[in-house]
């Protein structure tokens, strides 16, 4: 992997001016470009963290990640109310982060993958360090 601040001289010529190609580094802005995802893909993952941005679906998220839970469990812990509830639940679904499990007439939540977990995870440690 290439550091943009891998070259450390004195002499114009070599100092990075973010001008495009044409600077110092032209190698790196090249294989980065190289590697972006495109437009589309980094829309997602924007609307991705939006999602993930809300306080109330970011403790929805830590109690699924403890346990599957039904609504009335998740309003509980949370001490909102099930409509609150249920209408966070709504866009976590349709963002595919939690998914359900019915059981008679009880419906059950739970984080939608391996990957849900270990974003919230990520996450979690990271404001830890802070």
């Amino acid at each position: 992997m290439a550091f943009c601040n891998e070259k450390n001289t004195d002499t114009a010529a070599d100092r990075c001016d973010g001008t495009g190609e044409s600077h110092a580094h032209a190698e790196t802005v090249k294989s980065v470009k190289a590697e972006m995802p495109d437009e589309d893909v980094l829309a997602d993952v924007a609307e991705l963290f939006k999602v993930f941005g809300d306080s109330t679906r970011t403790k929805i998220l830590a109690a699924l990640s403890v346990s599957e839970c039904c609504v009335a469990c998740i309003s509980a812990v949370l001490n909102m109310s099930v409509s609150a509830v249920s209408h966070q639940l709504r866009i976590l679904r349709s963002s595919k982060l939690v998914k359900t499990r019915r059981e008679g007439k009880e419906i059950y939540y739970s984080l939608d993958d391996g990957h849900v977990g270990r974003i919230y995870a990520t996450a979690l440690e990271h404001v830890k360090e802070l």
